[in-house]
């Protein structure tokens, strides 16, 4: 795991990590992150969007896509 990141969704503050940071390339389309100290899946599905891969806590779809698109850019995905 990294340092921690922050992200601003609909003025609200959210940190997350990446976990297993090392395994992400350009290609990967899978993520584990810890949001606000919870791990939560992203995945990218066929139409190119992230989307939560499990719902055992629905987090708003808007805030995972943000989440994706950051990580993708730091990540250069």
């Amino acid at each position: 795991m990294g340092l921690p990141l922050r992200i601003t969704f609909n003025d609200k503050d959210y940190v997350y990590q990446i976990i297993d940071s090392k395994l992400i390339d350009q290609h990967s389309t899978e993520l584990n992150l810890l949001l606000n100290g919870e791990k939560v899946g992203l995945i990218k599905n066929e139409k190119r969007v992230w989307v939560q891969k499990d719902d055992s806590k629905t987090i708003d779809p808007e805030l995972i896509q943000a989440l994706g698109r950051s990580v993708s850019l730091r990540m250069r995905m």
